[in-house]
């Protein structure tokens, strides 16, 4: 079970499109896949220090209970309060900005609203730019918003359908790549690069934004570790396990890009904004026939990625409602005993958030603010060593204290990076996340109990 929850949960976007913006970085196929592999790495150590923290508070459920007991209350409201404004709700509206390129792409829809693609705030945002495709991403949250409202939920055996359509796509990918003739494998040997742009610490952890957004999604191990028998054993071989078979589809579809496309060619996709790294390798041999079925692929991933996060997200601001650290309408169940008002609040940002940006910028964006908390909980495996040196452990990471050591320093460079790699996304995120600081006495003095 403990590997299908991460499989499942980290497969999505990023296999298809983040190479581009990697090569626009590095300039190097070889150090795009050592990027991809110490990408892995650095999750598979994320996900092990989880595990931990996950298996000894498992009973009090999820990472806003955890940092409640780590580090006190208004940590806590600081993740809930991050997870709404700057995590969940950019990688709601990215997978909806992913679903949607797909969906234009097959349609081939006309531009909407041309006159008014220059019309921007502060030169920064331009929320009529591409507005044919950010009009489809905003119908898509509002439509499964509506849905998941209504207590419509798809089942384990829904999610294991969309599993198997995803990886028998990828690896359609990777096959069909390697026999159509057109592919080049040799370039994925290539540590060269541009000579005019040789590649750098700070390139590394640049391109590393994109691996990380591909590999989001295995903190969800967190909520199975209170419930499964023989933990010790269970939880770190499965999250291994479940780890290293994405590192391998990853490392396969990857190099598939680059063996069929090159360097150039992604430097040109990246810099278009409105072509997908898979389907234009697809297309370079399978036409547009193939490049509809790849479409079609992501649409299924996106969609189904999207209605999962939309689901499972609003639970933390119903939560934060609950303890009148939100808005009191998102404390209220609706007559199908779903959170629909902590929904509306998240679609509506949402929808914010896709008009300000586009699909690097959120998931940049996103990943700035994620890595900041994974690192948080990284430590909070040395805070709870110390704080419950004799409680019971069902796991304990492996190679203590060197795995979360790794993560904790490696999530401080990240942080610190972004802000000299990708300072428009770093100081949106931040922002976002110190608005805490005035909602926390905000909500405390409204909603404060005696």
């Amino acid at each position: 079970m403990v590997v299908v929850v991460v499989i499942t949960n980290i497969l999505g976007s990023g296999v298809y499109k983040k190479v581009a913006p990697m090569a626009s970085v590095l300039h190097s196929p070889g150090w795009i896949m050592v990027c991809w592999i110490l990408g892995g790495i650095i999750s598979l150590f994320g996900a092990l220090s989880y595990a931990e923290v996950a298996g000894l508070l498992a009973d009090t459920g999820g990472d806003y209970a955890y940092y409640k007991k780590i580090y006190g209350r208004f940590f806590s409201f600081l993740f809930g309060w991050s997870i709404f404004t700057a995590i969940q709700t950019a990688a709601i509206s990215s997978l909806a900005y992913l679903f949607a390129h797909s969906f234009a792409n097959i349609l081939n829809l006309p531009e909407l609203l041309p006159g008014l693609k220059d019309v921007n705030i502060f030169g920064v945002f331009y929320p009529f730019q591409e507005f044919n495709v950010k009009f489809v991403a905003i119908m898509l949250i509002v439509l499964l918003t509506i849905f998941n409202g209504l207590g419509l939920k798809t089942g384990s055996r829904f999610s294991t359908a969309m599993l198997v359509i995803i990886l028998v796509g990828i690896l359609t990918i990777v096959v069909a790549g390697a026999s159509s003739g057109h592919a080049d494998y040799s370039r994925i040997l290539d540590f060269k690069g541009d000579p005019n742009a040789p590649v750098t610490f700070g390139a590394v952890f640049t391109a590393m934004l994109a691996t990380f957004w591909a590999y989001q999604g295995w903190a969800s191990v967190g909520f199975v570790g209170g419930e499964i028998k023989d933990a010790n054993k269970i939880i770190p071989r499965g999250i291994t396990i479940g780890v290293f078979v994405v590192i391998a589809l990853y490392l396969l579809a990857n190099s598939t890009y680059l063996a069929l496309l090159g360097i150039p060619e992604l430097e040109k996709i990246d810099k278009s904004q409105s072509s997908i790294a898979a389907v234009e390798a697809i297309r370079s041999f399978g036409g547009s026939n193939g490049a509809l079925l790849i479409s079609l692929l992501i649409m299924v991933t996106t969609l189904s990625s999207t209605h999962a996060t939309i689901l499972s997200s609003c639970r933390i601001i119903y939560a934060m409602g609950r303890e009148g650290l939100f808005f009191k309408p998102a404390s209220k169940l609706n007559k199908h005993n779903v959170p629909a008002n902590a929904m509306v609040y998240q679609c509506i940002w949402g929808i914010i958030l896709v008009l300000s940006g586009s699909f690097d910028q959120l998931t940049d964006m996103c990943i700035f603010a994620v890595y900041f908390f994974y690192g948080s909980t990284a430590l909070g495996v040395f805070v709870l060593r110390r704080k419950m040196p004799d409680a019971h452990r069902p796991y304990k990471v492996w190679l203590y204290p060197v795995v979360p050591a790794v993560v904790v320093i490696f999530s401080a460079v990240l942080f610190v990076n972004t802000f000299s790699a990708r300072p428009r996304e770093a100081a949106i995120g931040l922002f976002l996340m110190l608005t805490s600081i005035p909602m926390y006495v905000f909500f405390n003095r409204k909603y404060s109990k005696a």
